[in-house]
């Protein structure tokens, strides 16, 4: 099997950067200075107690690389970009006859739960990956994964459900030589993890928004998106995995370990601001919660006001933490104000 990583940002430099050091075959997909970096020197990828140099191959896109039947594609793109890449591959021919969409499967390394279902539409075989795998991008040709003894948690599930060959022989990779532990799961429990992970990652908002979330107002706002989001999940009678059975998996595994002279960074948010990328995921992670709030009658101002927010930060290229916890806390307030227009 080969592994053509689209993405090869934070989580897809990391996945395409252990399956290499692990034996697999590799192709890094990416673009710009970071295609450019890749191409020249390789990809530096950084863990707590060591520095490699990993030659691993990259392209910029599918006429770049020829596919062949034993491919596998792995989704690493933030959701707003997703669907620009699944129309650029799915039509790619594959040797022996048929279109990537029609003979190859795809794997969705992504946040939020939209992923899959733009992938459906495209692609016959498609794959939901619940993603636990802290990493930052740091520049151009490098990425550092701060966690130990290993890098993340990969559960891997067809999607809309059940199990088959690709699960077993993808997950079957093992977390000893990759040392990501992937696991194949029971049909539909990827799916709750993947909302257990929405929750989660509804913070990355406030965290872009206000920069790291050290204080107390902070975390209460933290903690406000996401008692929002669990109540909206609730009204729709979408289940969702424990998030104490979710800490109960990571502990022992996933430990943050930041490497010598790294600096721990943020979430996929705070990175997308950090980076300048002019976009921001969070229509597709505070705006899910907005979706099913609008469509079954619960109010969302912790969410909506975030998503907003956060948008204008994008747009706007401001960096991390450009409003303090104070005032995006007044706004909320303002906007959940029966006076205040929807």
């Amino acid at each position: 099997m080969r592994y053509i990583i689209i993405g090869a940002g934070a989580v897809g430099g990391t996945v395409g950067a252990r399956l290499h050091l692990a034996g697999h075959d590799v192709v890094l997909v990416a673009r710009g200075a970071h295609y450019e970096a890749l191409r020249d020197s390789g990809l530096r990828f950084t863990e707590p107690e060591s520095v490699h140099e990993v030659p691993v191959s990259v392209v910029t896109g599918p006429e770049d690389v020829e596919l062949g039947p034993d491919d596998v594609l792995v989704l690493a793109v933030k959701t707003q970009d997703g669907a620009a890449a699944l129309d650029a591959w799915a039509p790619r021919p594959v040797t022996g006859g048929g279109t990537a969409g029609e003979r190859l499967p795809l794997l969705c390394a992504q946040n939020g739960v939209e992923n899959e279902r733009l992938a459906l539409r495209r692609f016959r075989r498609v794959y939901g990956v619940c993603v636990w795998l802290p990493s930052t991008y740091l520049e151009p040709g490098a990425v550092a994964a701060p966690c130990a003894p290993y890098t993340g948690i990969l559960s891997l599930g067809r999607y809309p459900s059940g199990a088959d060959d690709t699960i077993r022989r993808v997950g079957g990779r093992g977390p000893e030589g990759v040392r990501v532990s992937s696991r194949p799961v029971v049909p539909d429990l990827v799916t709750l993890e993947k909302y257990a992970k929405l929750i989660n990652t509804l913070v990355n908002a406030v965290e872009a928004i206000c920069g790291p979330l050290n204080g107390d107002e902070a975390q209460a706002l933290a903690a406000r998106a996401k008692a929002e989001g669990i109540a909206v999940l609730d009204a729709a009678g979408i289940a969702h995995a424990d998030a104490d059975e979710q800490t109960a998996l990571r502990s022992g595994k996933v430990e943050i370990r930041p490497p010598d002279g790294v600096e721990r960074g943020g979430g996929s948010s705070w990175q997308s601001l950090t980076r300048g990328t002019g976009t921001i995921e969070t229509d597709y992670l505070n705006g899910e919660i907005v979706l099913l709030g609008r469509e079954h009658g619960i109010p969302t101002p912790v969410n909506e006001t975030l998503g907003r927010i956060a948008g204008d930060c994008a747009r706007e290229r401001r960096a991390p933490g450009s409003m303090t916890p104070g005032r995006l806390t007044a706004l909320i307030d303002a906007a959940g104000s029966p006076s205040t227009p929807r």
